[in-house]
């Protein structure tokens, strides 16, 4: 069955990666992102190489009614939305208290928190009625840590893990499942933009296309959380992570996300 599937940050990294596995299987898109022109164009190039459907819906996803029109466009257009994929998100280097401003953090709790929530709340109801649904919410492995030098961003993850989880149990027996992908660090604008391009964090990066065929595998089984991305020993450091005594882990994190680490 050709399903559509609403997939928020559609045209960068990680985000684009998701649109064309869903597209190569033959289904319908609803984009959303800021850009308009960026969505078209986007939008004309999926339609042409994979001859599916795409719908473009342009948002300002830090704005507490972005949610609201969304999905209101979707319902005055009757877009069925059979697949939501909360990827939209940021993060950000620096001090709370002495880097960061009070908008930079605000803003990045309203994307990656806040909006997430309300879409949820909005779709998964339809879900739940129709009897079918898949939701897939991009978490972090820095959701199982606190994260210093990004204490927001990391602390934003911990709550979409922590949510997705809690309502996937709730949804059994509804036929609608909510999947939390946690990846590692990625070659994507992320870093670029967050301002850790130059951090040991991000020195080995990985490509994004695998970490998202995970994900979006990994909904349609309707599994808990999928972990992926973590190159070399980052794996077993995470699963260690919990017996390492908190203020040492927190060193060790703080450190990781030095500007200029990458290179020490």
């Amino acid at each position: 069955m050709v399903n559509t599937a609403l997939i928020t940050g559609s045209y960068g990294g990680l985000g684009t990666c998701f649109v064309g596995i869903h597209a190569e299987r033959g289904g319908d898109l609803i984009l959303v992102g800021r850009s308009q022109a960026k969505l078209e164009a986007q939008a004309k190039e999926v339609e042409e190489k994979y001859h599916v459907t795409v719908h473009t819906i342009a948002a300002d996803l830090s704005a507490p009614e972005a949610a609201q029109n969304i999905y209101d466009t979707c319902k005055s257009n009757s877009w069925t939305v059979d697949v939501l994929i909360n990827n939209a998100g940021f993060g950000g280097r620096g001090d709370f208290t002495r880097e960061r401003t009070m908008e930079q953090d605000m803003s990045m709790i309203a994307v990656n928190i806040e909006t997430p929530t309300r879409l949820m709340k909005l779709f998964l109801s339809d879900m739940v009625k129709r009897g079918s649904g898949k939701v897939l919410n991009v978490s972090s492995t820095a959701a199982t840590l606190p994260g210093p030098l990004q204490a927001v961003y990391y602390a934003t993850k911990a709550y979409v893990t922590s949510v997705s989880n809690a309502i996937w149990r709730e949804l059994q027996g509804t036929g609608v499942t909510v999947t939390a992908l946690m990846p590692g660090a990625m070659r994507t604008g992320f870093a670029d933009t967050g301002g850790l391009a130059d951090t040991k964090l991000f020195s080995n990066a990985v490509d994004p296309k695998q970490v998202a065929l995970d994900g979006y595998n990994g909904m349609l089984k309707g599994e808990l959380n999928v972990i992926s991305g973590l190159p070399g020993m980052q794996k077993p450091m995470m699963s260690l992570a919990p017996m390492f005594p908190k203020k040492a882990m927190l060193n060790f994190v703080y450190n990781q996300q030095i500007a200029g680490s990458a290179d020490k």
